[in-house]
């Protein structure tokens, strides 16, 4: 394990001989300078961890060396040295980025604790730092993979808000398309990158908790709330607080989020103080809003306030040219991940994965591409490799008409309503809507019946 580089910068060959002889003992790694110039030099060719920095220096003096190690792009943690009558200036110095200073003269075991806290710090803003390019790269615009027109457009289009001031975003799509990571995406790209981002699921959080978990509450608030707490509103200022699914939250919800767009202030549960936020919203919806909208389940003037910058994410059998390029990479991402060879796709494999609807879009594909990678030991992906519904070649054709809505539908006011316009088609001819439904024409009737269409008695001849 690499020994924690000290360099000291003073210009007292007692103090830099007796430092140097003690550090090395306790472990560490010294060099020493005696000017500020020289120093400096050193920093700048050499990884140090900490520097012990004199203040009075000849020469360049050490705020000036601070301020050059400042304008460095290396995380060096430096401890000022003075005499007592300068703690003013060594104050300033903290001020100006120094972690810490020591007054002159100093017991070495003072030295010996600064240097050690200032490496603890030094080794969690690294790892902090570490996470966070990790989370670049996992997260980044980059991970939004394609060739085709339709996404590189999306792609070009979400590079433009993330570099842009702007605080509200609608995300819409179906399941799948990938609408979290497009989120991210943003976040990452943008200035508010090294701050929080977090998200809350609409739909997941049960009705009466919802509130408190987005605003926080004070301590009394309701019988559970035995302390104050945060909402992730507070928790995300100055990042990114991702909605997801939004069209599932509640109309009374609705209203007190229109006025944290338009104000960016609120209120926490039981709060009478306003508080005020900088953070940058981003909905996320599989539900078609302008519907939800006209069926009053979702608040105009909330729509239009999201839709300021509103961007489609596209289904991915909207997109075929990319579905072949997303299969290699999540080949790559897995082998990579679960240290496996890295397979390849044969040209019959690809056929077979671009000709099949994707229902589940890139989250379907990605599923695929992980089992492939964990259970398949061939070093060539052919088509008997694949599912059996993708080899079946499952296409729009094949898949439901009607898909089930996330909160579920009563059957018998569908089968009502395609009764109505079965027959409103059919030119109120039973014969013809019985066909287009799939059933025997007795079988229309009792419907017709049964939903009020036709009265029990009436003849036959009465509807041709």
């Amino acid at each position: 394990m690499p020994r924690t580089k000290v360099l000291i910068i003073d210009d007292e060959k007692l103090v830099r001989w007796s430092l140097q002889q003690k550090l090395e003992r306790e472990g560490y790694e010294t060099e020493s300078a005696p000017t500020g110039e020289e120093g400096l030099n050193l920093v700048r060719a050499d990884g140090f961890d900490l520097v012990l920095l004199d203040i009075r220096l000849p020469g360049m003096d050490g705020v000036e060396v601070l301020q050059e190690i400042g304008k460095l792009e290396k995380e060096v943690a430096v401890i000022m040295l003075t005499a007592e009558t300068g703690i003013a200036h060594a104050v300033e110095c903290v001020r100006l980025g120094a972690y810490n200073y020591l007054c002159k003269p100093f017991e070495f075991e003072e030295v010996r604790v600064a240097l050690e806290k200032a490496r603890d710090e030094l080794k969690l803003r690294r790892e902090v730092t570490r996470l966070r390019d990790k989370q670049r790269r996992k997260f980044g615009l980059d991970n939004i993979v394609g060739v085709s027109p339709l996404i590189r457009t999306t792609r070009e289009l979400l590079a433009k808000v993330a570099g842009s001031d702007a605080t509200t975003i609608l995300l819409e799509g179906d399941n799948g398309t990938g609408k979290e990571l497009a989120a991210r995406a943003v976040h990452f790209g943008s200035a508010r990158a090294d701050q929080p981002f977090l998200d809350i699921n609409c739909s997941a959080v049960p009705e009466n908790l919802f509130e408190s978990e987005l605003f926080g509450h004070e301590r009394g608030a309701f019988t559970d709330a035995k302390g104050t707490k945060k909402g992730l509103l507070e928790l995300a200022d100055g990042g990114t607080l991702l909605l997801d699914e939004i069209g599932d939250m509640k109309l009374a919800l609705q209203a007190k989020m229109l006025r944290v767009l338009e104000t960016r202030t609120f209120r926490r549960v039981g709060g009478e103080k306003d508080i005020t936020v900088d953070v940058r919203v981003i909905a996320s919806t599989n539900k078609n809003l302008t519907q939800a909208v006209a069926r009053g389940e979702f608040r105009q003037d909330l729509y239009y306030r999201l839709k300021v910058i509103g961007i489609h994410l596209p289904a991915l059998a909207d997109r075929r040219d990319d579905i072949p390029v997303l299969a290699r990479h999540f080949v790559q991402q897995f082998a990579a991940e679960f240290t496996k060879p890295v397979k390849t796709l044969s040209a019959a494999a690809c056929d077979a994965l671009a000709k099949y609807d994707w229902p589940g879009n890139v989250r379907e594909l990605r599923n695929v591409m992980e089992r492939l990678v964990i259970l398949e030991s061939a070093p060539v992906i052919e088509p008997h490799h694949l599912p059996s519904e993708i080899r079946a070649g499952n296409t729009a054709a094949q898949r439901p008409i009607i898909e089930l809505p996330p909160g579920g539908v009563e059957l018998t006011a569908v089968e009502c309503e395609l009764v109505r316009q079965a027959m409103e088609r059919a030119g109120q001819n039973q014969t013809h809507a019985a066909e287009l439904l799939g059933l025997e024409r007795d079988a229309l009737r009792r419907r017709l019946v049964k939903y009020g269409y036709l009265a029990p008695h009436i003849e036959e001849s009465a509807l041709k």
